[in-house]
């Protein structure tokens, strides 16, 4: 209604409405209870990624969010499963000049395709999820993809050719 008036536009075309986070047992947070989860020291704790992708994990549509400190440091160790492939990425990536490789040259393993394969999956999804306001599903896609496929398996059959012990076909 402001927006209307005082600047003569509708502020938001969209508006998401969130959940009702509450406390582990279902009880609506109130700081007279003592039952809140101060934000500041979650985030001291925990990291801000942490706290925003549990929230985007639990944040399906017409449900409440039961949050507790164990399921953000759960989602901690996700963000430190990411820290740590990104690392072991840039660590290999010593030399590599995207300006000389031809794509049309490139020599994929099988492996390689299906990693593409499954990233471009999941992307295509993510954005469907996002347009359509799921965060959730975005979120756990995300999660599926990071930790069960790209960290577990692509990472660890990269290994030996990354360590030139082995040859792939």
């Amino acid at each position: 209604m402001m927006g209307l008036k005082f600047m003569n536009d509708v502020p938001f075309k969209e508006v998401y409405i969130h959940a009702l986070i509450r406390d582990v047992e279902g009880k609506k947070m109130s700081k007279s209870r003592g039952n809140v989860i101060d934000p500041l020291s979650v985030l001291e704790r925990y990291g801000t990624d942490a706290l925003r992708f549990t929230l985007g994990v639990f944040a399906a549509q017409g449900r409440d969010i039961y949050l507790s400190e164990d399921r953000i440091e759960g989602y901690r160790n996700f963000a430190n499963k990411i820290w740590n492939a990104s690392r072991f990425v840039l660590m290999n990536l010593d030399g590599f000049n995207k300006n000389q490789i031809k794509v049309e040259k490139l020599k994929l393993t099988l492996a390689d395709r299906w990693i593409l394969s499954r990233f471009n999956r999941l992307a295509n999804n993510v954005t469907n999820y996002l347009n359509t306001y799921n965060f959730d599903k975005a979120a756990q896609d995300i999660y599926e993809f990071l930790w069960h496929e790209f960290c577990d398996w692509y990472i660890e059959i990269s290994k030996p050719r990354l360590n030139n012990n082995v040859v792939e076909s």
